[in-house]
């Protein structure tokens, strides 16, 4: 009986757990719908016509794929952008990763004033956006400019293939506003990090292990599932940047009478496209884990 009655307990506690999470991802599926549905079926229903404002209203003309047979074909500047956009993503990505990691273990270690250092680094998620990360941007406050002009960065630079250099050269200037990236991600790995039980290390230490060897065993296992969602949720933030170079062409594009909203559409598209392939690559360098044979 005790036992019929413990399943039946862990079965409660597994649905309850389980409508929890449902329960979470319903507002989201509830705002897509209610939301984004319709703009994205109209947006790929304007990408696949010339679309003319009009007084009266909006004209459609069906072009079937010659938007984005244009954009990819016909449009060097758009494939350069979003190439230039892809390398810059996989730069960055793991720069802001590896940052966010070393400053949130420093903040979960116990020291006076923690509340305020974890405030300082969460500030700039509050100010790199809208009208003040622009002004920053062009006043040159979010570049390093004594490592980006040092004669030996330059030389390294100017010994990488063409299509590298301006990808790093990017990294280089601006250093700073890719880490002003982190502040979320930090506290998203202060949060895992709390979670950690502690017994394990105090286990680990009796046995011998270093607190190098605690970290690499121990600490970043542990992390391998949040380092996932802060690399999907880092590749979506650079994308959705309002400082972007893709989506600064898009919207030049949108209002150019030579191109027009249908052609925006396609090349929304095609980044969209770049976006998810993105995405499938960081999980299968970052989720896929092989099957073990005893499972």
């Amino acid at each position: 009986m005790n036992l019929k009655k413990l399943r039946r307990n862990e079965m409660k506690a597994s649905l309850r757990e389980a409508l929890t999470g449902y329960g979470f991802v319903i507002i989201w599926v509830i705002g897509f719908l209610a939301f984004m549905l319709y703009p994205l079926i109209q947006t790929f229903i304007f990408s696949l016509n010339s679309v003319t404002v009009t007084l009266s209203g909006i004209n459609l003309e069906y072009l079937k794929w010659a938007n984005y047979t244009k954009a990819l074909f016909a449009d060097p500047n758009f494939v350069e952008v979003l190439i230039t956009y892809a390398v810059q993503t996989i730069l960055s990505v793991p720069i802001i990763i590896i940052f966010s990691l070393i400053i949130a273990l420093l903040l979960n270690v116990k020291f006076k004033l923690r509340g305020l250092f974890r405030t300082i680094f969460f500030l700039p998620v509050v100010i790199t956006s809208g009208p003040v990360i622009v002004e920053l941007t062009q006043q040159g406050a979010t570049s390093a400019p004594g490592v980006a002009n040092s004669t030996t960065i330059a030389a390294f630079i100017s010994s990488l293939p063409p299509s590298l250099r301006g990808s790093f050269q990017f990294l280089l200037s601006s250093f700073i506003l890719i880490l002003w990236f982190s502040g979320v991600q930090i506290l998203i790995y202060l949060s895992s990090l709390q979670k950690i039980d502690k017994s394990i290390y105090e286990a680990a230490a009796i046995d011998g292990a270093s607190a190098w060897e605690s970290f690499w065993k121990i600490t970043l296992p542990s992390l391998s599932t949040t380092t996932l969602v802060i690399a999907v949720y880092t590749i979506i933030t650079l994308s959705q940047f309002s400082e972007n170079a893709v989506i600064k062409y898009i919207g030049n594009q949108t209002y150019n009478p030579q191109s027009g909203i249908g052609y925006a559409s396609a090349m929304s598209f095609l980044y969209f496209i770049v976006l998810i392939l993105l995405l499938v690559i960081v999980y299968f360098i970052l989720g896929f884990r092989p099957k073990n044979r005893y499972d």
